[in-house]
C-alpha cells in the first residue's frame, strides 16, 4: 500500500501590496531613510576610528568578541525561591554564564508576601523574596564567589543588595568579593515602569548612600544598571530610550559627586541596560551612539581621566513588547534578529526573550530555545570573528551620527528643564513616551506598519501552547514562612535594628550599614519598605497626557 501524500501547503498571501508601494521609509524613531547611502554620507573620520578606543563607537575592546564572549545571562524568577533555584541550576547546566533574577511584585513595590496588596501576585511575575533565609534558598547550592548575578530590582533595591550580602558572608564570601549588577534604576521607574515606595528626593538620597556604600566596600559590583529597556517597552522610540538613558546616567553621576566621591572612584562600575527592538540597524546604531555619547559625557561633562569610567558597558534584552500572541512561533525570528543586532551592536551582556512570554513567564523548553539563539549566533553565525563588522557601512554610520544628533536634542531639553529630577516633576520624559507609543499604535491599526500575525499574514485560530503555571501553594508557603521568622526572631534584636535604620533615616547617616544589620536580624523587606514610606512618604503619579 502507498503511503497517502502529504496535502500540499499553501503559502499564505502577502498583505495588500499596495500598502508597501509609496510607503513612507523610516525608522521606527521616524528618521527617514534614503533609498541608498554613499560615500558622502559617512564622516571623513569614519576610517580613522578603531575599537577599544576613545570614544569607543565600535567597541569598548579591541578584541571584543575573539577574547571574551559576550555574557549570555538568562533572565529567571518564578514561584518560591526553591523553584528559581532549580531553575537557575537548569540554566547554568545548559551553558548560562551569568545568573539574572525577576522578582514577583510585592518584592518589586516593596510588600512582604502576607500584606493584603500582595494577594494573589506571590510568586506570578517573579520569584517571592521578602528575607534573608528567601535568599539563602534562592541562591542553595550556587558559590557567590563563582558566578555573576544581576538582580532586578529598584525602589527596594537597597534591602536586596544587603540580602544577598548576608548571603555571601555566610558563604564565606566578602561583600569585596560579590561579582554582579543591581538594577536600582529608580528615575526610569518614575518616567515608564511605575514600581516605586517613595518620591525622586528621597529615593535619589538611598541611590546616593549605595554608590557610597559600594565604591568604598564592593569594588566588583556594579551598582546601578541604567535602564532603558523599561522605557522603550513603555513605548519610546530607539532615540527617546537613548536619550533619556543617558541622561538618568548623567544623575547618577551628578548624585555620587555632590556626595564626595571622586569620580573615577565609581564611574567604572556603573553599566547600562538596552531594549533591542525590531528596526536592526537602528539597533545597531543606538548601541554605537551610546558608546559614543557617553565617553564624551564622562570626559567633557565630568572631567573624568580614567579610561575605565568612559566606557559605556551594557547589558541587552530583547524586545519583550515585540512579542505576539498571535503565532508565538514567530517569536523565535523576532528574537534571533533583535539578538544579532544587539551582538553587532556590541553588547557585553544579552538576555534572549522566550517564544512563550505573552502567555506566561517561560517554560524550560522555551526558555532553552531562547538560550540557544544566543549560542547559534555566538558558535555558528561567525559574526562574533570581526569587531564592529558593520563599522564604515554607509548607512550604519550615517544612522549612527542621527540617532545621536537627535538624542542630543532631548539631552539639552532635559538640561534646559533642570534636569532629570525636575523634568520628571513637569512630565516631560512621560509626555514624550507617550505620544511615542500612541503614534506607533496608529501606524499599525492603520496598517503603515506589519506585524507579521497581527495586521499582516494572519491566520485563524492558534494553537495552544504549553505554559508554565503558579500553584496558588507557593503563596500559601511564603504567607506561612515569613510569619514564622517573625515568631521566632529575637524581638528586642529585631525591634532595635529597625529603630536604627528609621534614626538613619531621618538623619544624614548612611542607610546601608543599619538596613544590612536589619536583615541579618531577621527584618523583612516589607518592614524596611515601611519605614521609608514612614519617613519619606509615598509617591502618587500625577499622571501626565
Amino acid at each position: 500500500m502507498q503511503p497517502t501524500p502529504a496535502a500540499p501547503v499553501t503559502p499564505e498571501a502577502s498583505p495588500d501590496p499596495s500598502l508597501h508601494v509609496g510607503r513612507e521609509h523610516a525608522t521606527l524613531s521616524g528618521i527617514p531613510l534614503k533609498i541608498c547611502y554613499h560615500p558622502a554620507d559617512v564622516r571623513p573620520e569614519v576610517a580613522a576610528e578603531a575599537p577599544g578606543s576613545y570614544p569607543y563607537t565600535r567597541g569598548v575592546h579591541a578584541d571584543m568578541y575573539r577574547g571574551k564572549l559576550w555574557t549570555m545571562r538568562m533572565f529567571a524568577g518564578f514561584g518560591s525561591p526553591e523553584d528559581t533555584n532549580a531553575r537557575f541550576h537548569y540554566l547554568l547546566r545548559q551553558g548560562q554564564t551569568g545568573l539574572s533574577t525577576a522578582f514577583d511584585m510585592p518584592t518589586l513595590m516593596g510588600y512582604d508576601p502576607d500584606h493584603a496588596l500582595s494577594l494573589g501576585e506571590v510568586g506570578r511575575e517573579g520569584v517571592a523574596v521578602a528575607s534573608l533565609e528567601d535568599m539563602e534558598r534562592l541562591f542553595a547550592g550556587i558559590p557567590l564567589d563563582k558566578v555573576t548575578t544581576s538582580m532586578t530590582i529598584n525602589a527596594p533595591a537597597i534591602v536586596l543588595l544587603a540580602f544577598y550580602i548576608a548571603v555571601g558572608k555566610k558563604q564565606g564570601v566578602p561583600p569585596a568579593q560579590l561579582r554582579g549588577t543591581l538594577q536600582n534604576d529608580i528615575l526610569k521607574e518614575f518616567i515608564a515602569q511605575k514600581e516605586w515606595i517613595s518620591p525622586p528626593e528621597p529615593s535619589m538620597r538611598i541611590i546616593r548612600d549605595m554608590l557610597v556604600y559600594c565604591t568604598n566596600e564592593m569594588p566588583l559590583w556594579n551598582t546601578i544598571s541604567i535602564s532603558g529597556y523599561h522605557i522603550r517597552e513603555a513605548g519610546a522610540t530607539a532615540v527617546q530610550e537613548l536619550a533619556f538613558t543617558l541622561y538618568d546616567g548623567i544623575a547618577y553621576v551628578e548624585a555620587g559627586v555632590e556626595a564626595g566621591l571622586d569620580v573615577d572612584a565609581f564611574a567604572p562600575r556603573l553599566s547600562f541596560f538596552f531594549d533591542v527592538h525590531n528596526d536592526f540597524f537602528e539597533e545597531i546604531a543606538k548601541f554605537r551612539a551610546a558608546r559614543r555619547m557617553w565617553a564624551r559625557i564622562m570626559k567633557e561633562r565630568f572631567g573624568a581621566k580614567n579610561p575605565r569610567s568612559w566606557l559605556l558597558r551594557t547589558h541587552a534584552q530583547t524586545a519583550g513588547v515585540s512579542l505576539t500572541a498571535q503565532q508565538p512561533y514567530n517569536n523565535v525570528a523576532r528574537v534571533a534578529i533583535q539578538a544579532l543586532a544587539a551582538v553587532l551592536g556590541g553588547t557585553q551582556s544579552l538576555h534572549t526573550n522566550s517564544l512563550d512570554e505573552t502567555y506566561a513567564l517561560p517554560t524550560e523548553e522555551a526558555a532553552t530555545i531562547a538560550l540557544r539563539t544566543q549560542q547559534l549566533i555566538a558558535e555558528e553565525s561567525g559574526v562574533a570573528s570581526v569587531v564592529d563588522p558593520l563599522g564604515g557601512s554607509y548607512f550604519v554610520e550615517a544612522l549612527t551620527d542621527e540617532v545621536e544628533r537627535r538624542a542630543w536634542e532631548i539631552i539639552k531639553r532635559v538640561d534646559d528643564l533642570g534636569g532629570m529630577v525636575a523634568a520628571i516633576h513637569q512630565g516631560y520624559p512621560q509626555k514624550e513616551i507617550a505620544a511615542s507609543a500612541f503614534q506607533h499604535q496608529q501606524e499599525v491599526e492603520r496598517k503603515q506598519r506589519i506585524i507579521v500575525g497581527v495586521n499582516g499574514y494572519q491566520k485563524g485560530e492558534e494553537p495552544a501552547l504549553p505554559t508554565l503555571k503558579i500553584d496558588m501553594e507557593v503563596e500559601r508557603d511564603q504567607v506561612e514562612r515569613i510569619r514564622a521568622l517573625r515568631a521566632r526572631r529575637d524581638p528586642a534584636r529585631a525591634t532595635a535594628t529597625l529603630a536604627a535604620v528609621e534614626a538613619a533615616c531621618r538623619t544624614d547617616a548612611n542607610i546601608m550599614p543599619p538596613i544590612l544589620d536589619a536583615v541579618e536580624a531577621g527584618i523583612t523587606l516589607g518592614e524596611i519598605s515601611d519605614v521609608f514610606r514612614k519617613v519619606f512618604g509615598v509617591y502618587r503619579d500625577p499622571g501626565f497626557f
